[in-house]
């Protein structure tokens, strides 16, 4: 299913973007050193909750899944990059940590993803991976505009990630939102231009460029939910959910917070 928002289900979709956007500002600024993974759920729980929000998580369970997810983030650490189920671990100074959130209000949904290094310590190779996420998928952005076909953001997030030199894996990427939080059309992060479904304003899209440093291959946790590196190394995963416009793309889970 691939759905068009007017004009009102838009301005909600604004108001939605802007609370994950708050969310994860939010818990970015409380993950530090000692926090677990745990309670940083249940901050994500706590600020829904109080929004009037719902989860797009608790109750998810599609076939890549293990029955339902049962917790409000997603929170990966280093090799784990995609769906990553929070547990009883404690982060430690350089860990990197990836926060992917969706929820819906009113009906409509955004999500939206950020990774960052926990402390003080910088590892190069992970600055490196997080800003390359970040300028893939601000070209994505870029591309996003009426009568430009997915294949064309695709292509752009594509060519950033492997000018970087990282492998890219195909089986999972972006997607159409709205009503629900995965729908059509699917947005490979590699693909190839003026191919696929031409853009309309009202579509909302989530753009997700993420790599893994030196492989393209994911291997499914214990937990039936967390994607890891087939080899162990570190990952980074930066999203943003946009609606086209008449004049291009807007992103919608910017935080409003300084």
């Amino acid at each position: 299913m691939i759905e068009i928002l007017n004009s009102t289900r838009l301005d909600r979709a604004k108001v939605t973007g802007a609370l994950v956007g708050d969310i994860l500002h939010t818990l970015k600024r409380r993950s530090t050193v000692g926090t677990n993974l745990l309670d940083i759920d249940q901050w994500a729980k706590e600020m829904i909750t109080d929004a009037g929000a719902q989860s797009c998580y608790v109750d998810y369970a599609p076939s890549f899944g293990r029955g339902p997810f049962g917790h409000y983030i997603c929170t990966a650490v280093n090799d784990a990059v995609l769906h990553g189920r929070p547990h009883n671990y404690t982060l430690a100074d350089g860990d990197l940590l990836t926060l992917d959130l969706a929820v819906s209000t009113r009906g409509v949904a955004a999500d939206a993803a950020i990774s960052f290094l926990v402390g003080e310590a910088r590892p190069a190779q992970s600055v490196a991976m997080i800003e390359t996420t970040e300028r893939a998928l601000a070209a994505g952005i870029a591309a996003a505009r009426p009568g430009a076909r997915i294949g064309d953001l695709s292509h752009a997030i594509g060519t950033v990630l492997s000018e970087a030199g990282y492998p890219i894996n195909l089986e999972f990427g972006g997607h159409g939102i709205g009503s629900t939080m995965h729908q059509d059309p699917h947005v490979a992060n590699n693909g190839r231009p003026g191919r696929g479904y031409k853009l309309r304003p009202g579509l909302l899209l989530a753009l997700e460029p993420w790599v893994m440093a030196d492989t393209a291959q994911l291997v499914t946790d214990a937990d039936g939910w967390t994607l890891r590196s087939a080899t162990g190394c570190r990952t980074a995963h930066t999203e943003h959910t946009i609606a086209i416009t008449d004049d291009g793309a807007d992103i919608l889970t910017l935080p409003t917070q300084a």
